[in-house]
């Protein structure tokens, strides 16, 4: 987590190796960090997390160096883990990214490290660089307590940041076409591709197992995720959730039908039917009460 401009370089040799813990739920995204990682003989990789409980128990239990983290992660992403580890004890963050350009935004304006993917080789380096000279573990004197605790501020103001940008959108704020966030979906099934959708060209999402099925006109996107996670990254004056295992986007409500037991049929615009479910009735009552 530290500014690509005033970080002073560092000679000489590491005390220690560089304690690393890499944390994404892609076994092939944490391979390729980890093939990156080998040849470096001042790194060593303590832990590989797959997803945000694991990551929190690793950084607790291994007390890392630095933690490379990746954002979208199932059950608690990466913004999750800084907060309930705290930002004051959370070792060196390296967020990583799937060119989200709300993140990558954030993250400029508050000066904190971050690396995109697909991960490579240069940015990587660069990125553990800028690490390595600010644990006084490894470099002692030489590393700038009052630029520690800076970083430490920008994490804290990183995720508040986040916090509030998630607040305003579940009060009901839409953002602008222009500001309208992109969703950075990666397939189960695609040899590390990640495919780049608006969240308002969603029609409708059904979870399915441990997959989501993101149906976006006559295309499906099958991603490993959960739909609480989504719905939080989706515009919440633009979704509806529906019954537990299903979201839908509210332009593409076409009618909503009585059903059995006071639930409801609701057909979307490509001819669609959805089932709500009895914990989601009230949702589907008060959205009828502002659209009549």
């Amino acid at each position: 987590m530290m500014a690509a401009a005033g970080v002073s370089e560092v000679s000489g040799p590491l005390a220690d190796p560089l304690r690393v813990i890499v944390a994404d739920d892609e076994p092939l995204a944490r391979a390729r960090v980890r093939e990156l990682l080998a040849d470096d003989a001042s790194v060593t990789v303590v832990a590989e997390c797959g997803d945000g409980h694991e990551t929190i128990a690793a950084i607790r239990s291994e007390d890392p160096d630095v933690v490379l983290l990746d954002i979208q992660m199932p059950e608690l992403d990466g913004f999750g883990v800084v907060r309930a580890v705290g930002p004051d004890r959370m070792p060196v963050v390296i967020f990583v990214t799937a060119s989200d350009a709300h993140a990558v935004r954030a993250f400029e304006v508050h000066a904190v490290d971050y690396v995109l993917k697909p991960v490579s080789r240069e940015r990587l380096s660069e990125a553990l660089r800028r690490a390595k000279s600010q644990i006084p573990r490894l470099y002692g004197a030489t590393a700038d307590p009052a630029a520690i605790i800076d970083l430490r501020s920008r994490l804290t103001a990183l995720v508040a940041d986040v916090a509030a940008v998630a607040g305003t959108a579940a009060g009901g704020t839409m953002p602008s076409a222009a500001d309208e966030p992109r969703l950075a979906i990666k397939a189960v099934r695609g040899n590390g591709r990640v495919v780049f959708v608006k969240a308002r060209d969603v029609d409708w999402v059904e979870a399915m197992d441990n997959n989501l099925r993101l149906h976006v006109g006559r295309e499906t996107h099958v991603i490993r995720d959960t739909l609480t996670n989504l719905e939080r990254r989706l515009p919440s004056s633009g979704f509806l959730r529906v019954h537990r295992s299903t979201v839908v986007n509210v332009d593409r409500i076409r009618e909503i039908q009585p059903w059995f037991g006071g639930d409801y049929v609701v057909i979307l615009t490509d001819g669609t039917k959805v089932t709500t479910g009895r914990r989601y009735r009230s949702a589907v009552q008060t959205f009828l009460a502002r659209s009549l």
